[in-house]
C-alpha cells in the first residue's frame, strides 16, 4: 500500500532510487520513517493474527492443542520468511521503476517492456489497484477495532462502547486528512519503534516459561500441520496469511524511503519484533489454552499496563490506517495519471512534498465504507474473515509482474524468470486459494468493493478511447488548417491562444469553434498538449518540448510522470527559457467541454455507456487539475455522441 505522508528528507530517497548514497544521518531518518509509514499495517496484525490461526487450526476440537500452536506459529514464522523477506525484501524491492515502486509502477514498467501487447498488463494492474481499495477500507476498520476490543481485557465494563468508540476514532481520523499529515508522521517512526520493543519484550518471559515454543522455528512443523489436518490446514493457511498483509506497503513506498532502509528496518528491527510477538503468545497458549480469547493483551500484566498497551494499540493501529488512506490518495493520483480514472480534485497539503496529497472524493468514499464494516461486522473476528483476499490477490498480481519484469527488464530466460517467480506465485495461488474459503463469511466484502472498482476503471478506460478514436474521425487535421489560415488569415487580435487537445495532429474542437464564432485569430497559438510518461517523475530538463508549425503556430508538448501533479504554468516557465515568449497576463487557455450523450451504437453495452457518461460528469474541471489560473479560461462546449 502505498503512503505519502511526510517523512524526513523522502526527496533524497526518491532520487537516487534506492537509498544508496545516503549520509548516515539521512540513512538513520530514512529507516527511522520507514518503521512508521510503511510497517505499521504487518505491525499490528499480531493483535489478531495468531489468535484466528489457531482458532481455526483448532477445528471441532474447541481447546487448542500444542500440535495447533507449534503448528501455527510455524506457519507464521515462515510465511514472514519466505513471502515478505524473499519476495518483496530480497527480489521486488530490486524492480523499481525509476526508484519507485508499488503495484501500478509496477504495470508501468512492464507495459513499457512489453510495447504494444500490454493489454493482458494493464488488466492486471487495474485488477491489483482495485483490490487494493478493498484492502484500503478493511485495514483502518480490521486494526482499529482489534485494538480498542482490548478494553474488555481491562475490564469488561468497556465492551458495550467498543464499536462506537472505533467509529469516533476512525470518523476523526478521516476528518483530519485534508490538514495533511506533516505534523503528525514525525511522531509515526518513534511510536512504532516504541510498539516493536514492547511487544518484543513482552514475548521473553513466555517463551523462557515454554522453551518447547521454539520448536517452531523448524519449517518441519508447518508442514507436518498440513500434512495432518487436511481442509482444517487448508482453511488456517488463510487466518495465517493476516500476518503478512502489509506486505504490499515495503515495495509500495519504495520511492519515498529507498530500497537499504525498507530493508534494514525490516531485518533488524520489524521481523525480530514480530518473530518473538508470535512465540510469546505460541507460548502463553500452550501454558493456558484458554488464553487464545486475546492472548496478544494477555501477554501484559492486568492493571495499568494492560490499558497503557490499549492506547499504544490504538495509536499503533491509527498509524497503520494513516499509511493505507494516503496510499489510496497515491493510487488514485497514479490511476488518474494512466488514464484509469477521471480526473479528481487533488488538494496538495504541503509545498515542501508533492507526495502530501487529500483527494476529498476518495476520503469520503473510504469513510462511508469503513463505518459500514465496523457497523455491519461488529468485531475483528467477524472482520478478519472479510481480510485477505484482496491482498492475496494483489500478491498474485504482483508476482506475474515481477516476472515479465524479470524475463523483458532484467533480460533473464523466460525459463530462469518462471523458476525463480514460480515458487512464489505457488504460495500466493494457495494462500488465495485458501482466503476465498472465507467468501460467504464476509470474504464477498473486498471482492464486491474490487469488481466494483474494476469495472469502473475498465469502463474509463475503453470509453475514453472510443471517445477519442470517434472525435478524431470528426476532426480536421491541423497541418491542413494551419495552411489554410496562414494563407488566408481572419482578423488578427494581440496575445497567445493556448489550445488544450490529447490529439495533437488533430485541429483541437476549442480552436474550430473560436474560428467560427469570433472569426479571429491570435497573433500566437500554441496546440498544447499533455502527456503521461510510464515512468514515476520526469527530469524538468524533459519536461517541455517545443515545435514551430508555422509563423503564428507552435506545438508545445509538456511531460509529466504518473507520480505528479500537473502544473501547467509553472511547466510553460520552463517553455520560456527555451525560447518561448510566454506572458500569463496575455495568454488565453481554451479548452472545449464535452457534453456527453449515448449514441445508439457505441461498442460498449448501453449501462456501461451511461457509467462512462456519469463518470465523465464527476471529473474534476480540467481548469483546477492542470493548475490554470481561471481568470484565464475560456470553454467552450461542445455535444457528443458516444
Amino acid at each position: 500500500m502505498t503512503s505519502d505522508v511526510a517523512v524526513p528528507a523522502p526527496e533524497t530517497a526518491a532520487t537516487n532510487g534506492h537509498g544508496d548514497a545516503h549520509t548516515t544521518a539521512g540513512f538513520g531518518a530514512l529507516t527511522l520513517g520507514s518503521i512508521g509509514v510503511v510497517y505499521g499495517d504487518i505491525g499490528t496484525s499480531p493483535l489478531y493474527a495468531f489468535r484466528e490461526a489457531v482458532i481455526a487450526a483448532s477445528g471441532a476440537e474447541g481447546a487448542p492443542t500444542s500440535a495447533a500452536v507449534l503448528g501455527v506459529a510455524s506457519l507464521i514464522l515462515w510465511a514472514l520468511i519466505v513471502v515478505v523477506t524473499l519476495k518483496y525484501v530480497v527480489i521486488l524491492l530490486r524492480a523499481d521503476n525509476n526508484g519507485e515502486g508499488g503495484t501500478l509502477a509496477l504495470m508501468a514498467l512492464a507495459q513499457r517492456a512489453v510495447g504494444t501487447g500490454g493489454a493482458t498488463i494493464v488488466m492486471l494492474g487495474i485488477i491489483s489497484g482495485a483490490l487494493f481499495y478493498g484492502d484500503a477500507v478493511i485495514t483502518p476498520a480490521l486494526s482499529v477495532l482489534s485494538a480498542i476490543e482490548g478494553m474488555k481485557d481491562v475490564t469488561l465494563t468497556f465492551e458495550p462502547y467498543i464499536v462506537p468508540l472505533t467509529v469516533v476514532i476512525l470518523v476523526v481520523l478521516f476528518a483530519v486528512q485534508s490538514r495533511g499529515t506533516a505534523r503528525v508522521a514525525a511522531f509515526f517512526g518513534p511510536v512504532m519503534c516504541v510498539w516493536f520493543a514492547v511487544i518484543a519484550a513482552a514475548a521473553i518471559h513466555p517463551i523462557i516459561q515454554q522453551p518447547q515454543v521454539l520448536f517452531a522455528l523448524n519449517p518441519l512443523y508447518a508442514v507436518s500441520f498440513m500434512l495432518h489436518h487436511g481442509i482444517i490446514g487448508f482453511v488456517t493457511l488463510g487466518a495465517v496469511f493476516l500476518a503478512v498483509t502489509g506486505a504490499e506497503a515495503l515495495y509500495a513506498d519504495l520511492g519515498h524511503f529507498g530500497k537499504r532502509p525498507i530493508q534494514t528496518a525490516w531485518l533488524f528491527i520489524v521481523l525480530p519484533s514480530l518473530a518473538l510477538n508470535y512465540l510469546g503468545q505460541g507460548a502463553l497458549v500452550l501454558a493456558d489454552p484458554a488464553a487464545i480469547e486475546s492472548p496478544f493483551f494477555q501477554l501484559f500484566s492486568q492493571g495499568w499496563m494492560r490499558g497503557g498497551m490499549v492506547v499504544l494499540a490504538t495509536a499503533a493501529t491509527v498509524i497503520a490506517s494513516q499509511a493505507v488512506i494516503t496510499g489510496a490518495y497515491s493510487l488514485t493520483r497514479q490511476a488518474i495519471q494512466l488514464g484509469l480514472l477521471p480526473r479528481f480534485e487533488i488538494r496538495h497539503t504541503s509545498e515542501a512534498h508533492s507526495g502530501q496529497i487529500f483527494i476529498p472524493r476518495i476520503n469520503q468514499l473510504l469513510l462511508v465504507a469503513v463505518v459500514l464494516l465496523v457497523l455491519l461486522f461488529r468485531s475483528s473476528s467477524a472482520l478478519a474473515s472479510a481480510y485477505g483476499i484482496s491482498v492475496t490477490g494483489t500478491m498474485v498480481v504482483t508476482a506475474m509482474m515481477g516476472f515479465v519484469v524479470i524475463w523483458k527488464v532484467w533480460r533473464w530466460s523466460p525459463f530462469a524468470a518462471a523458476a525463480l517467480i514460480a515458487p512464489f506465485l505457488f504460495l500466493d495461488l494457495t494462500f488465495l486459494a485458501a482466503n476465498l474459503l472465507k467468501v460467504f463469511e464476509g470474504g464477498w466484502v473486498p471482492l464486491a468493493l474490487g469488481s466494483l472498482m474494476i469495472i469502473m476503471m475498465y469502463t474509463w478506460r475503453r470509453g475514453s478511447r472510443l471517445l477519442f478514436e470517434k472525435s478524431r474521425k470528426l476532426e480536421f487535421p491541423l497541418a491542413d488548417l494551419v495552411a489554410m489560415l496562414e494563407k488566408r488569415p481572419p482578423q488578427r487580435v494581440p496575445g497567445t491562444a493556448v489550445f488544450l487537445t490529447s490529439d495533437p495532429l488533430s485541429a483541437p474542437t476549442a480552436l474550430m469553434h473560436s474560428l467560427k464564432h469570433y472569426k479571429v485569430l491570435h497573433e500566437k497559438n500554441v496546440i498544447l498538449t499533455i502527456e503521461t510518461a510510464q515512468t514515476p517523475r520526469i527530469d524538468p530538463a524533459e519536461r517541455v518540448r517545443l515545435e514551430a508549425i508555422s509563423p503564428t503556430f507552435s506545438k508545445v508538448t509538456l511531460k509529466f510522470g504518473f507520480m505528479e501533479s500537473p502544473n501547467v504554468p509553472k511547466a510553460l516557465a520552463i517553455a520560456r527559457k527555451l525560447g518561448w515568449q510566454f506572458d500569463i497576463m496575455s495568454t488565453s487557455f481554451f479548452l472545449s467541454r464535452r457534453a456527453l450523450k449515448p449514441a445508439v451504437h457505441s461498442g460498449m453495452p448501453r449501462w456501461q455507456d451511461r457509467l462512462f457518461i456519469s463518470l465523465s460528469r464527476s471529473a474534476n474541471d480540467a481548469t483546477d487539475y492542470f493548475q490554470i489560473p481561471s481568470g484565464r479560461v475560456v470553454e467552450v462546449g461542445t455535444q457528443v455522441t458516444i
